[in-house]
């Protein structure tokens, strides 16, 4: 039989995540991060079509720079890179580099200029520019254009069902991610908890999008707020890790009951949105998925549409934070590879973070996004926390002691995080600032400020 005929079990799933442990030696760094394209000629969303679209800019990198299509229904859709990173695009053509896994933070940075300066080139040549942002700052949902994807169209008609703001996180959002290895699963449980429980500084730290609908909110972090009214059944902060019993069995119950989008068969995205994975992995129920039972690669595909602060998915994903400008790209994994790769950080991290219950963390979400490093967790303030949590990665990255040619360790990567701490002021009030002093209120200087 072939794998996409064999229906696994709850006790195969578990130990998929057990097979993806890894020697200290071995933990990896993955970097993710997107950004907004739009036209230099009236600041706006860009289409998929045209001779300056979305689809162009795939054609451009993949002739010039040698990358592998990968095409949905005649369309491209993703690159492949020929060193191991992939570009894909979001449901509103937010473009999206997932970083190769590589060894330091020197490794993951160089990528990521590699790769926007590629994207600059092509951009430059169309009449396009890029912006870094967690929300995007002045086109309205209906100004975007939808991405051809199956996926995304079962997505489009689900989201509206389950939470109010689903749509603006598929078309209005842009991300930084880090991706992180564990080594056992008493490893991912102290690191899953630790991540989670700090998110919301993370999401105080990063926050960089007040802009809405071409107007300045009160809201730091808007792309954080909006996974607040999406879906709680697949988004948020899992109360199961929070348990003092979580292992991967935890997780693969909580995973298991998210419902579903779709099953992939045949190059087609089968809607099944609202269905029962738990019911999928038995035969009995196959008329229910178009005469299919679950395969490992379907679960593959499940875990990918839950969408808590931290996931795990043979990895553990850090999903707290806006998208931001070129400097500060690299800030991300530098505060959690400190914080969680090192066992001296490890411990100091998860002591601050222990301090604070599930519904404390619940809050600070929606205080980190409102407020940013003025919010609340539990009763201390964000700023006081952050603080320390960099003074703990940088125990972290020094512990660790990776040096580029020029012998500098990753601490460099930290630096504008300190100035945030320093100052006191997020991207967030920095943009505030200049809106009502250089900017004389001209909300379009957003985008020569945000662009790359």
């Amino acid at each position: 039989m072939t794998d996409a005929q064999i229906s696994p079990s709850f006790n195969a799933l578990v130990s998929w995540l057990s097979s993806k442990e890894k020697d200290p030696k071995q933990w990896r760094i993955g970097t993710e991060h997107e950004k907004f394209i739009y036209t230099l000629d009236g600041f706006a969303p860009v289409t998929y079509e045209g001779e300056a679209g979305i689809e162009a800019i795939l054609h451009y990198l993949s002739d010039t720079y040698d990358m592998t299509p990968i095409l949905e229904q005649g369309k491209y859709v993703a690159l492949k890179t020929n060193d191991g990173a992939s570009i894909s695009l979001e449901p509103g053509g937010q473009f999206e580099l997932s970083g190769n896994i590589v060894k330091t933070l020197h490794h993951s940075c160089v990528e990521t200029n590699k790769h926007l300066r590629q994207m600059l080139d092509v951009t430059a040549k169309l009449g396009l520019g890029m912006i870094g942002s967690g929300f995007h700052p002045t086109a309205s949902r209906e100004q975007i254009n939808w991405m051809p994807k199956g996926r995304y169209k079962i997505m489009k008609n689900y989201m509206p069902k389950v939470g109010n703001l689903g749509l603006d996180m598929m078309l209005r959002t842009c991300t930084i991610q880090t991706n992180l290895d564990y080594q056992d699963e008493e490893d991912m449980r102290r690191k899953f908890k630790t991540s989670l429980a700090l998110q919301p500084i993370a999401t105080a730290l990063f926050a960089n999008s007040p802009i809405k609908d071409g107007r300045l909110t009160h809201i730091q972090s808007n792309r954080a707020l909006v996974w607040t009214d999406t879906d709680p059944d697949r988004c948020g902060v899992p109360q199961c890790v929070f348990d003092s019993n979580f292992g991967y069995e935890q997780w693969i119950d909580y995973v298991l009951d998210v419902p579903m989008y779709f099953i992939y068969r045949d190059g087609q995205y089968l809607d099944v949105a609202g269905k029962s994975f738990r019911r999928f992995m038995t035969s009995e129920y196959r008329d229910e998925f178009f005469g299919h039972t679950a395969s490992m690669s379907d679960f593959e595909d499940h875990i990918t549409t839950v969408f808590p602060d931290v996931r795990l998915k043979g990895y553990l994903e850090m999903r707290g934070a806006d998208g931001g400008p070129w400097s500060i790209i690299c800030a991300l994994p530098a505060l959690w590879v400190g914080l969680l790769y090192d066992s001296e950080a490890l411990q100091k991290a998860e002591a601050i973070a222990n301090q604070f219950s599930h519904q404390d963390v619940v809050n600070a979400r929606i205080s980190a996004a409102k407020d940013g490093l003025k919010g609340q967790i539990g009763s201390q303030n964000i700023h006081h926390i952050a603080k320390q949590l960099i003074e703990i990665a940088e125990i972290g990255l020094k512990n660790r002691a990776r040096v580029d040619k020029d012998g500098e360790d990753e601490r460099t990567f930290l630096t504008p995080l300190k100035t945030i701490i320093d100052s006191g002021l997020t991207q967030a009030d920095i943009v505030r600032e200049l809106y009502h002093t250089e900017w004389n209120e001209d909300i379009n200087k957003v985008y020569t400020y945000y662009r790359y």
